[in-house]
């Protein structure tokens, strides 16, 4: 079967390679970017429409939704990949900063998931890939609005997941490591403007750690965009895949750290029950 991939955020990166992928797969695909003449893709006409696209903005949501399904009559992927990481201490970030994150890479995403959702229901059919990362279940100096929408992401999907699942519908978050990609780029990344001198030498730290891992990363997004045509395939998807090495050591030490604090606490956890 010819599936229809949506994806957001298309221009490189994750997103251009879930796309070419899915073109070499001989699939069709929506790719949408803010920017649609860098959607430079070699694919036939039949199989391939670029669509501008900015996630904040719900019109232009509808009108991609509209013109895909004119065009292919079906979308059968979700990829929810548009997004970028705000960095930086949480006191050396303003209030604006959070909002233009939460917006994009959250608020965006519950509304191209809304937009999307009733074609699927009525195809009783579809599968949503939302893009997180590893920092959505470990947390960590210098990402505090990032993760926190990586974290709300994580929680949006996990009830999703249950409410559309009787409706023959799939989701799976893809919880990425770190990527070979701009992510970590002056083109892509963006950091607190406030300098406070308390925090000066932890937010050196971070910020070069950062620039050190930037395209150094052991992640390729090639093999990450084949790992998702696979899960696309597979009769029974889970609802949560850690991608790169890293991201399962991290993970996994994640959920070590959780159900050490767990035992540590559990006799004074459980006196809080009431005596009704």
């Amino acid at each position: 079967m010819t599936r229809t991939w949506f994806i957001t955020g298309a221009t490189r990166g994750i997103g251009a390679a879930i796309a070419k992928a899915a073109l070499a797969a001989g699939d069709r695909v929506v790719a949408t970017a803010r920017d649609p003449a860098k959607l430079t893709f070699e694919a036939p006409a039949d199989r391939f429409l670029a669509v501008p696209l900015d996630v904040t903005d719900h019109g232009q949501i509808e009108a991609a939704v509209k013109t895909a399904l004119a065009r292919f009559g079906s979308i059968d992927i979700l990829v929810n990949n548009a997004g970028y990481g705000h960095l930086g201490l949480f006191e050396e970030t303003e209030p604006g900063d959070a909002e233009r994150q939460f917006a994009t890479n959250v608020f965006g995403l519950f509304e191209m998931t809304r937009a999307v959702l009733p074609v699927m229901r009525r195809q009783k059919r579809g599968h949503i890939f939302n893009l997180s990362s590893v920092a959505g279940l470990r947390a960590g100096p210098g990402g505090s609005l990032y993760c926190a929408s990586k974290h709300a992401v994580e929680a949006f999907s996990e009830a999703l997941s249950q409410e559309v699942e009787g409706l023959g519908l799939r989701v799976t978050l893809i919880e990425p490591g770190f990527f070979r990609t701009d992510f970590l780029d002056a083109s892509s990344v963006r950091f607190g403007g406030r300098r406070i001198e308390d925090y000066a030498v932890l937010s050196e730290q971070v910020r070069s750690n950062y620039e050190a891992r930037n395209h150094q990363q052991a992640g390729d997004p090639d093999k990450l965009a084949a790992a998702m045509l696979k899960l696309a395939a597979a009769e029974k998807s889970p609802l949560r895949f850690a991608a790169g090495s890293d991201a399962v050591e991290m993970i996994g030490a994640k959920i070590g750290r959780l159900q050490a604090e767990l035992e540590a606490w559990r006799a004074l956890s459980v006196t809080t029950d009431g005596d009704f």
